[in-house]
């Protein structure tokens, strides 16, 4: 590994070819018992082992914690975000011949259609946004908006992965498990990736959110919008200290197990912190989910409150993804409500304008509240947010009623943690087609992510199957035109 790089294991590595013990076998050899199990798990949390976020920044962040509200199979970007004068006066017409075009769906006679709904213009900044997002039109002035995004494959699954790990192949790290083991957590009773989703696992599936090569205690941990948030975080009818003494007969069988193969074996000291983890959950995450706490006002902004079932979850969801941070979790991912769809809520092949006003209307309110709130009590200086999905939809229909998959073009948006706000970065061609100005791959995104918070892409790295592998690989432009 390059002395430049990140690793999570870079003191022990000094350790071994010193032919000095690591922390985890001193511990190991120097106690009979576990009586310093507690001490072993304060020391597997990176913040109290010495790596903690000051040591191990390239450069000094504006973030300290990043949520994602993803928008799995594709938000239209014509009717979001990237408003086309030009779809009105060729409405209905045939597009012509499609042969060269790669980057959407184009089989078939198809025809531009302009968008159901109308924009205009919101904050001082004056960006126009669709009348599908009125409360996200309220934040505009926090917002920059990504006009001139590209993917590379108009595919749900792979382009889900893509979005998450840089990778159209499933095996890859997550950006959150990327993010997680980079910074660590600032919070030792709670994970540095949380995942809350709202039912269903969009195409990809947990990959999505999983740790791949990296250690197994940066993967997502999923909580659950509906029903019991988190299954056996508080078992039935067991006390503290039986879950103790469980633990630690578990503990002691794993480290006797990692110790016969020379007390190496990482997926094994991983899984161990995995077990501490859940253990420590148990006394933060029952209040923390709690949200009979917040004031009925902050609840009703959230929508948290509403009679639609729908629009509660995502709410709920929301105002959670706050009280996360604000305890120190570094990545919250928040899926979409699955809506009936089966590959994506947004995935609208057809009854575009129902479906899409059904999608804006759940998440449009709570996402806006997000940014009001975070920005009230002073923590979206801190904070990034990010609304995307895998992918955008085609300015033109073959069925005069719905829009295909588009990754020549789309739109994407972020708040807070450092972004100029009130700014719009990129142009598509005058039809929404291609991308024309201020490209921005996902590799680029993913780069400005971690410039955010204070890592450099190129830098952070682990070594992995004979080479120093990264979230962006070979890639990546930090986009400073959105940078405040």
């Amino acid at each position: 590994m390059s002395a430049s790089s990140t690793t999570y294991n870079a003191q022990e590595s000094l350790f071994h070819r010193s032919g000095r013990h690591s922390r985890r076998e001193m511990l190991r050899n120097a106690s009979n018992g576990f009586g310093l199990t507690a001490l072993s798990s304060l020391l597997a949390d990176r913040a109290y082992a010495g790596l903690s976020d000051g040591v191990i920044q390239h450069h000094p962040a504006t973030a300290k914690s990043v949520i994602f509200c993803f928008m799995a199979g594709g938000v239209s970007h014509v009717d979001s975000f990237d408003p086309k004068s030009a779809l009105e006066k060729h409405d209905g017409q045939s597009v012509g011949d499609l042969s060269r075009e790669k980057k959407s769906q184009n089989n078939g006679s198809r025809t531009w259609m302009k968008s159901p709904w109308k924009f205009r213009p919101y904050g001082e900044s004056g960006i126009p946004v669709s009348e599908l997002f009125p409360h996200t039109g309220g934040c505009i002035d926090d917002i920059a908006v990504v006009r001139s995004m590209v993917a590379e494959l108009p595919l749900h699954a792979a382009g889900n992965l893509f979005m998450h790990t840089g990778r159209l192949r499933a095996g890859s790290p997550s950006m959150g498990s990327w993010i997680t083991y980079g910074l660590g957590s600032e919070n030792r009773n709670l994970p540095g990736y949380v995942l809350l989703e709202n039912g269903k696992v969009p195409p990809g599936g947990r990959e999505n959110y999983a740790n791949g090569y990296l250690p197994a205690d940066f993967q997502a941990t999923p909580i659950r919008a509906k029903g019991v948030p988190v299954e056996n975080i508080v078992p039935v009818g067991s006390s503290r200290d039986v879950q103790r003494a469980k633990l630690d007969f578990l503990l002691t069988q794993d480290r006797d197990f990692s110790a016969a193969f020379g007390g190496t074996d990482d997926s094994i000291e991983s899984a161990i912190r995995n077990y501490e983890m859940a253990y420590l959950m148990q006394s933060s995450v029952p209040d923390l989910l709690d949200l009979s706490g917040e004031t009925l006002s902050t609840r009703q902004m959230y929508g948290v409150e509403s009679e639609d079932e729908q629009l509660r979850l995502y709410g709920t969801q929301c105002l959670r993804a706050r009280r996360l941070v604000e305890q120190g979790v570094r990545f919250v991912e928040i899926t979409a409500n699955p809506l009936n769809m089966s590959v994506g809520s947004w995935d609208q092949h057809e009854n575009l304008k129902a479906n899409h006003e059904r999608n804006a209307f759940v998440v449009d309110q709570p996402i806006a509240a997000l940014i009001t709130d975070l920005k009230h009590r002073g923590l979206l200086r801190d904070t990034l947010i990010l609304f995307a999905g895998e992918m955008g939809r085609t300015p033109h229909t073959e069925n005069g009623d719905g829009r295909d998959h588009h990754v020549g073009g789309f739109s994407v948006w972020l708040a807070g943690g450092g972004v100029k706000g009130g700014t719009v970065h990129g142009v598509t061609d005058e039809l929404g087609m291609h991308s024309v100005e201020g490209i921005v791959s996902v590799f680029d995104l993913h780069a400005t992510i971690l410039h955010l918070l204070g890592l450099d892409h190129e830098r952070l790295t682990y070594r992995y199957g004979g080479r120093d592998m990264s979230l962006t690989d070979v890639h990546g432009r930090v986009i400073h035109e959105i940078i405040g």
